[in-house]
């Protein structure tokens, strides 16, 4: 999965660089997604892949650290690269007489870089306040890899504070852009049930139902993970969940909107 998941989002990268005919928005944000994609499965699966054949599961303080911290970076990043496809399909199908002026690259490049500063400030926050707490000596994580919500639980010190600003920014980050989304995705669709031709029709829809089930996969198990309370979860499933979010969902993204794409 991890392999198909890397060399099925490389070609889209490097056609994207090589090729100028593909120099559009909805191809510079694809490549950039692939990208994204590629980097979020890094951080945890080569890890677990190393423990499964060396038989060795011991990881560093500060490895850990920065295993959650690439986690969160990639992890925001994906959420807001997915609501700016949103949008760019929201200008290319509402306001199609106005899409190259709106979606001009010097925008298109902004959006994707102030998507890539949110990620940063989010990840650092959540790292940096991380490392103020005091953990046993002996620490076994119930997880393949480091993930935010483990770690606050395992500490020893008073994490009221994680806690608090885990669930907000998780809240006002995925709820906000999920609200982004929602927002545009009844307009698409009013503007394509007035759409004359059926063939025009199809070819949006079928975008459309690409994007969307890649949207819903990825906020599905994220927001299972962390907005969850605590009595429901156990270790098991939130480690279930997170298989999906880390390695099946970046898999689904990759086909489901590649074929949305190709339609």
């Amino acid at each position: 999965m991890y392999l198909v998941t890397v060399l099925g989002n490389l070609p889209i990268i490097l056609a994207f660089r090589s090729d100028s005919h593909l120099h559009t928005p909805m191809y510079f944000f694809l490549s950039n997604l692939s990208l994204v994609d590629n980097y979020f499965t890094s951080t945890t699966v080569p890890k677990m892949l190393w423990n499964i054949q060396t038989q060795s599961k011991v990881i560093s303080n500060e490895g850990c650290i920065t295993q959650m911290y690439f986690l969160t970076l990639f992890g925001g990043w994906d959420h807001f690269l997915l609501t700016v496809m949103t949008y760019d399909r929201y200008v290319a199908i509402c306001h199609p007489l106005h899409y190259t002026v709106i979606m001009n690259p010097q925008f298109c490049g902004l959006l994707v870089l102030v998507s890539w500063i949110m990620s940063v400030l989010n990840s650092l926050l959540h790292s940096l306040m991380i490392s103020t707490l005091s953990f046993p000596a002996e620490l076994e994580i119930p997880h393949f890899f480091c993930e935010l919500k483990q770690m606050i639980k395992l500490a020893c010190s008073d994490t009221f504070l994680n806690d608090t600003v885990m669930y907000f920014t998780t809240g006002q980050l995925a709820g906000g852009l999920l609200a982004g989304i929602l927002y545009f995705y009844p307009k698409i669709v009013s503007s394509i049930c007035r759409m004359s031709s059926v063939q025009g029709k199809y070819k949006a829809f079928s975008t459309c139902a690409s994007h969307l089930s890649a949207i819903s996969s990825f906020y599905c198990t994220i927001l299972g993970v962390y907005l969850s309370s605590a009595p429901i979860h156990t270790s098991q499933s939130s480690s279930i969940i997170s298989v999906m979010y880390t390695m099946v969902t970046p898999l689904l993204t990759h086909s489901s909107t590649v074929s949305g794409t190709k339609t």
